[in-house]
């Protein structure tokens, strides 16, 4: 048996509304960079009661005409592929990170005199400043 290609399940509902709604990855792409909620389609679509309305396709390629000023996207992507894209961005982010971090803690170790940013009585020629003397608070 083949091995599904794990879909976040905000993805999965557009996976399931092309299927139901007979829409091309073009429309459901459409669709999603229209911000549209897959699980209210059906409510959009005509059900050939309607004769004034449009088809869905039709409805969704006008709003995206309207608002992007073109018929189709320049990349038709299938859902799959923008989540797998998605994963692929994640993981590299999440590598180049950790190289990020080897590099900063792979400097020179420190020297003995710059470990420690307090000066304490050794360092400090064996005196200490006010160190017999109580502060002016009596303490």
């Amino acid at each position: 048996m083949a091995k599904k290609a794990s879909v976040p399940g905000h993805l999965q509902l557009w996976i399931e509304a092309r299927r139901k709604l007979r829409l091309s990855h073009a429309h459901v792409q459409m669709a999603f960079e229209l911000g549209l909620n897959p699980k209210k389609l059906g409510k959009l679509d005509n059900h050939h009661q309607e004769p004034w309305k449009l088809s869905l396709p039709d409805f969704i390629a006008k709003l995206y005409r309207k608002r992007c000023g073109k018929d189709r996207p320049d990349a038709v992507r299938s859902i799959a592929a923008m989540a797998a894209a998605k994963r692929a961005k994640a993981l590299a982010k999440k590598a180049s990170k950790a190289m990020r971090g080897r590099a900063l803690d792979s400097g020179p170790p420190p020297r003995a005199g710059e470990a420690t940013c307090h000066k304490t009585a050794a360092t400090n020629g064996g005196t200490r400043e006010n160190s017999s003397q109580s502060n002016e608070f009596g303490g």
